[in-house]
């Protein structure tokens, strides 16, 4: 994407050139659209709660970047010639039950027949072109917040090897079809300095976008980070996805990592995610007030995993 030729443009706010969530264009000086599409294949089995989370996953993005999803697309490639209709429906029905229940609407869609089961959205939110936040703007002192539990992608290759238990099942279904409209609506009137989801490239690969668009050092306590139990066991097991080795690698040459940091500490710190959390830059004298507004709002999981500690040209030390 990145040898293409892009054109500027004096309303384009956040384009191609910025590692970031979506694309963010003023419309007028009070509104700006925020737009971003997401798909994949299904990560479990039931075709109600892969629809469920692919659309929280894809509506993530507009609350990663300020914004309130207005309208979604559906996206779907399916194998109607060996998979039941049926199974259609239930995936649109899981996604637009979502979609409703984060203030949105379904408008329509696109669908082609394919080999291989796809399904996810595009959605288009808004933002006021001056509260837009980025992965950009992290500053020295910042608290960092991560608002759900990591492992899910750990728990998702357990499913594919028929090794989870149906309670591990579980709870990683509902931290994936959960939305972070709780914890974006938490953000309102704090000083937030930057702003990311973390999805594929697992909190170490945002964390360094994070770090790099914010010229900033990342300081991560491993301890500190919210985790499900069952993937820490599933991990220890060696169910640790290729794409996890893959972030790590991507992140080697901008990460340092203390030597008493236990392996799989490392491992679910660098562990694909779908849907996952907030991961918040706000500013020390509001860190307090966005904790107590989470707990109240039911983000259970949320918890403070680190520091911006120094300014540079974007790296990630993780401590104990």
């Amino acid at each position: 994407m990145h040898s293409l030729p892009l054109k500027p443009h004096a309303d384009l706010l956040v384009g191609l050139e910025a590692a970031d969530d979506a694309g963010v264009f003023r419309i007028t000086p009070e509104i700006a659209l925020i737009q971003t599409l997401d798909f994949f294949t299904p990560i479990v089995n039931d075709p109600y709660q892969f629809g469920q989370i692919a659309a929280a996953n894809a509506l993530s993005d507009v609350y990663a970047m300020g914004g309130k999803p207005l309208t979604a697309m559906n996206i779907v490639c399916f194998p109607l010639k060996t998979t039941p209709v049926e199974v259609l429906k239930e995936i649109l029905q899981g996604g637009m039950d979502k979609v409703h229940e984060a203030g949105a609407l379904l408008v329509g869609g696109h669908s082609v027949e394919d080999p291989e089961l796809k399904y996810g959205l595009a959605v288009t939110g808004v933002v006021h072109p001056e509260r837009v936040l980025t992965n950009g703007g992290a500053r020295q002192g910042d608290w960092l917040v991560l608002t759900k539990p990591l492992g899910t992608g750990i728990i998702a290759t357990a499913l594919k090897g028929r090794l989870a238990s149906k309670e591990a099942e579980a709870a990683a279904v509902k931290v994936m079809s959960a939305l972070n409209r709780a914890a974006a609506e938490a953000l309102e009137g704090l000083e937030v300095h930057a702003l990311t989801d973390i999805t594929g490239f697992g909190l170490l690969g945002h964390g360094l976008e994070m770090a790099q668009a914010s010229k900033a050092e990342l300081t991560i306590y491993a301890s500190r980070a919210p985790v499900l139990s069952w993937a820490r066991e599933y991990a220890a097991m060696g169910l640790v996805p290729a794409g996890s080795h893959a972030n790590r690698n991507f992140c080697e040459k901008h990460l340092r990592i203390d030597p008493q940091v236990a392996p799989i500490d490392a491992d679910l710190l660098s562990d694909a995610q779908t849907s996952g959390g907030l991961f918040i830059a706000v500013a020390p004298q509001d860190g307090a007030t966005l904790m107590r507004r989470l707990q109240k709002q039911g983000v259970e999981d949320a918890a403070v995993i680190g520091e911006v500690t120094a300014a540079g040209e974007g790296r990630i030390i993780v401590k104990p």
